[in-house]
Parts: C-alpha cells; sequence; structure tokens
C-alpha cells in the first residue's frame, strides 16, 4: 500500500462514514443535519469554547498516549482509569501537605503523580507476567478498588477537608500550581506545554530508541522478538508500568492548573475516554492529538444542540460512530490492500513462469 493510501484513505473513510451515519441519527431524531453540524462548529467560536476545547484535549491526549503505550505490547490497560485517580489523590495530598519553592514544589508533585501511576500499574503488571492473570480483569478491578481508596483518604478523619457541601484534599499551594496562558476570554493550561514534550518524549521512544523497537517488536510477535533475544516478559512489566506512569499525570492539568484540590466529586471517566482516542489516534502521537481535540470538541459543543431543541446525547452517538467509523475504515483498506499485494504478487509469478518458459523455448 502507498503511503497516502496508508494514512490518509482511513481517516478520510472514517470522516465520510462518521458524518453520514451521524446524519441519519439526525434525521431520525427529527433534525436538520446541516443545521446541527453548523450550529457545533459555530458554538466553538463563542466565548472560552475553543481555549476550553483544548484543555479538555490535553487531558484526553494524556490519557490516550497511556493506553497506547499498552497498545504496542498488545496490552489493553482499561486501568488507566483507576491509575490517573489514585496517582491524583495521591499527589493532591502531598502536594497540599508540603510548602517547597516555587517549581520545584511543581516537579514534587508530578514526580509524586508519575510513580504512583506507576505503583498502580505495577499490581496488573505483575500479576500478568508471574501468574498470566489478564490485564483486562485485574485493571477492572483495580478501578473498582480505586473508588474506595479515594473515599477512605478523602475523609475528614484522614486527609480530607471539609469546603461548603464539597469534601477534598487540602488547597495546593500556589508555588505547586502551573500558570496558565491567558487567551481571550479563557485561559490555557499551562500543562499543554508539557503534553506536547511527551508527546514528543513518546514518539521518539518508539521510533529512535532499542527499547521502542523491542517493544514494538514483542507486540508484533512474542515469539519471533524472543528468538531475537527480547524477553517479552520484561517488556510486558516494563510497558505496564510506563502506562501506568503516564496515566499519573492525567489529572495534573486540572488539579495543578484550575482545581488545586482532588475532591470526590472530581471529573471521572478521562481513562475510558483514552482507550477511544488511542484507537482514533492508532497508537501515534500526532494521530492521537487529532483524536483527542474531536473528542473534546464534541464534548464542549454539544451543549449548543439544546439552542436547536436537540438533545445533547446524539454528540455522545456521534463519538461512538466516529470510533466504529474508524476501525471499520481501516479494516476495510487493510483488506484492499491485502487483496491488491496478492494480485501482484500473482501476477509477478506468473509473469516469472512466462519468461521461464519462453527462455526454455530459445534454448531448444
Amino acid at each position: 500500500m502507498s503511503s497516502w493510501r496508508t494514512r490518509l484513505l482511513p481517516p478520510l473513510l472514517a470522516i465520510v462514514f462518521a458524518l453520514l451515519l451521524s446524519a441519519i441519527a439526525l434525521i431520525i431524531s427529527g433534525a436538520d443535519p446541516l443545521q446541527a453540524y453548523g450550529t457545533m462548529v459555530g458554538q466553538l467560536f463563542k466565548g472560552s469554547t475553543a481555549v476550553d476545547t483544548v484543555n479538555l484535549a490535553t487531558v484526553y491526549y494524556l490519557s490516550g498516549l497511556a493506553v497506547a503505550v499498552g497498545f504496542q505490547m498488545n496490552l489493553f490497560n482499561i486501568g488507566v482509569e483507576g491509575q490517573y485517580r489514585f496517582a491524583a489523590v495521591v499527589a493532591a495530598i502531598i502536594g497540599g501537605a508540603i510548602a517547597l519553592p516555587p517549581v520545584l514544589h511543581t516537579i514534587v508533585i508530578l514526580l509524586v503523580a508519575i510513580g504512583s501511576g506507576a505503583l498502580y500499574a505495577a499490581v496488573p503488571a505483575v500479576l500478568k507476567v508471574t501468574r498470566g492473570v489478564s490485564e483486562v480483569i485485574s485493571t477492572i478491578m483495580l478501578n473498582s478498588i480505586v473508588a474506595g481508596i479515594i473515599a477512605f483518604l478523602i475523609n475528614a478523619d484522614q486527609f480530607g477537608v471539609q469546603t461548603g457541601n464539597n469534601i477534598g484534599t487540602r488547597v495546593i499551594a500556589p508555588s505547586g500550581r502551573i500558570p496558565g496562558i491567558p487567551l481571550g476570554s479563557g485561559t490555557l493550561f499551562g500543562f499543554v506545554v508539557i503534553a506536547v514534550v511527551i508527546g514528543v518524549a513518546y514518539w521518539f521512544m518508539l521510533n529512535r530508541t532499542r527499547f521502542g523497537f523491542e517493544l514494538k517488536a514483542s507486540g508484533e510477535s512474542s515469539t519471533a522478538a524472543a528468538a531475537g533475544g527480547v524477553n517479552a516478559k520484561k517488556m510486558t512489566l516494563i510497558a505496564m508500568i510506563l502506562s501506568g506512569a503516564v496515566a499519573g499525570l492525567v489529572a495534573m492539568p486540572e488539579l495543578l492548573g484550575r482545581d488545586y484540590s482532588y475532591g470526590i466529586t472530581s471529573t471521572q471517566m478521562y481513562g475510558f475516554t483514552g482507550i477511544a482516542v488511542a484507537l482514533l489516534g492508532r497508537n501515534n502521537p500526532g494521530g492521537i492529538a487529532l483524536g483527542a481535540l474531536l473528542w473534546a470538541f464534541l464534548d464542549t459543543s454539544a451543549v449548543s444542540l439544546e439552542q436547536i431543541n436537540v438533545s445533547k446525547e446524539i454528540a455522545t452517538i456521534m463519538q461512538g460512530i466516529i470510533v466504529l467509523s474508524v476501525v471499520v475504515a481501516y479494516e476495510v483498506v487493510r483488506r484492499a490492500d491485502l487483496a491488491s499485494e496478492q494480485r501482484r504478487v500473482g501476477r509477478a509469478l506468473a509473469g516469472g513462469r512466462k519468461g521461464s518458459s519462453v527462455a526454455e523455448g530459445g534454448a531448444v
């Protein structure tokens, strides 16, 4: 398959397919698809919607990268949800309890978050390599357990602080926060810069390091990788822990750039959204960024549909259709490429046999 077909055709097919199916869903709901699409796009240029979209996309991007690291090893790390929530509460508790100079305070909080996420991911990683326990099952269980851990830690008898009707961790001092970037009517998370650096580091690791090569090789075929001297179990352990370390940063843009405290009512489900974003981006850092922006756009502009008497849940349907469209489009293109390759090989073999026959006839 040529490069343009590999990179452009599947996403283009997915977009067309998603727009058509979404239009059908809108028509069934009694809405005008063109009006609905126009309203959603128009919302992007009102107030702070554009900035809010980028801020939300930053969180989705980090979650997508965490999932993608596991995908590279054919590991389905559903536990990003639990890992980032565990890391967030631990980092918030420690960040609110210590007093350090600016920058150093922030670095300590980030290191705690990374370490906590890696630690929570190490549990299913060890179970996977020592007992063969499916990471899907173990991470789902740990996602449920983390809710109890947070409820215990964010308690007035432990580290919780009651503020009005909400209870959360102690507020992080200004020295531990990451300043935002004022843009028009909104403030962009300063963590956007860090997210870009993490994305570049992810790309460099995969494409320019031996570890990245071994990671992808183990994901393609653990048997072939083992024959080449790669320890598949070691790679599984490292990949899961690295995925958890990135997951530990998912809540940091909001914690250090807006909320400064982590509470029982803090936003959830970022980990599951990361799975969809990683699928949309095909584990490529650039693709994940576009997927995160698209997903965030649908989330932030969905409320505008209510202005034309269309349920905002239509946006959720659109998100599901987009994921389905991407999966189907890549599979269609893959099968078409396989059939094309088989025909090409067949023609080459036929040409080779014909040339051989002519040579033999000439020799006679």
